[in-house]
């Protein structure tokens, strides 16, 4: 049996394609028709967290579920806000799963926990320090810590997968919205970023690193960087979008350096590093230890997400 969370979620409803209903225990505020196992989880309330019933029996349990990155996030306190969800709750479940018996814990992560960017600097790889330095990766990484001490406390596997940006059927926010202005052809002034490089992995990849995961011998207490091992440019991505959905490519030119003084004037570097800057990731430790590639290609994972678009 495999325990999911966040199975309503990006990651999680492909997931769930993986496995038949019979063969999942779904934990999470939500029941679906067709799964008969299913038992109320919520990780903003976890000081009376009982469900090691539920996961008695279930040898992997898979944890998507977490309180997502926000752009313009309004809570008083962002880091408690974020600890107390991806961290805290992420520990008791957990702890439950081990009282249980589970054997592996697959912890879905961010790669936002090695950093923000490698403009400059060589790819991510597992074993780098991290360095988060937002509240939401802040909350990943210490997850992460914890985890792996209560593997060493309890013996339960536990692996962690830091992905990059998601993307595939369903997915939202800044991916999207780029793929839909292509899509209306607007012309956009992006043609002129066309150094930097960008690591991303489609739902589908992701759902197959995982899947892996959940029954690799090696794959015991490590960390593993994933993506779809095809790395492009701002201007790259827009090329490739307006291909698949049988557009023209109407991006134009404006130089970088007006980027880097917009964002210097309204405080926003960050979000313009995002768009002109670098995140690569090196995948080679995860194809070494786990003899796991790529599922589909940049390509077939762009248009898959072009089929799909609300």
């Amino acid at each position: 049996m495999i325990a999911i969370t966040g199975y309503t979620g990006f990651v999680g409803q492909e997931l769930l394609k993986s496995y038949s209903p019979s063969e999942c225990v779904l934990l999470g505020r939500k029941p679906l028709d067709g799964y008969k196992n299913h038992c109320f989880f919520d990780l903003t309330d976890t000081d009376d967290l009982e469900i090691s019933k539920a996961l008695n029996g279930v040898s992997t349990c898979i944890h998507t579920a977490a309180r997502v990155h926000i752009m313009q996030d309004r809570a008083i306190d962002p880091l408690q806000e974020f600890r107390r969800v991806n961290t805290q709750g992420t520990l008791a479940l957990a702890r439950e799963a081990a009282k249980a018996g589970v054997k592996r814990f697959i912890f879905i992560s961010s790669i936002k926990v090695n950093g923000e960017s490698t403009t400059g600097r060589s790819a991510f790889k597992a074993q780098d320090k991290p360095m988060p330095q937002d509240p939401y990766a802040i909350s990943k990484a210490e997850a992460e810590e914890q985890l792996l001490q209560l593997a060493n406390d309890t013996g339960m596997e536990v692996v962690i997968i830091r992905p990059p940006l998601v993307y595939g059927k369903g997915v939202k926010a800044n991916f999207a919205s780029l793929m839909k202005a292509v899509a209306k052809g607007y012309p956009l002034p992006l043609r002129a970023i066309n150094k930097n490089k960008r690591s991303l992995v489609s739902v589908y990849n992701l759902v197959s690193l995982i899947d892996i995961c959940r029954i690799h011998p090696n794959a015991a207490n490590k960390i593993f960087l994933v993506s779809d091992k095809e790395d492009i440019s701002t201007s790259q991505m827009l090329k490739l979008m307006a291909k698949v959905q049988n557009k023209r490519n109407l991006a134009f030119p404006i130089p970088v350096f007006c980027f880097k003084l917009m964002g210097r004037l309204f405080k926003k570097e960050a979000v313009i590093d995002r768009l002109i800057g670098s995140l690569q990731v090196d995948i080679d430790y995860t194809q070494e230890v786990l003899d796991w590639y790529p599922k589909i290609t940049l390509q077939e994972g762009f248009k898959i997400t072009a089929r799909y678009l609300d």
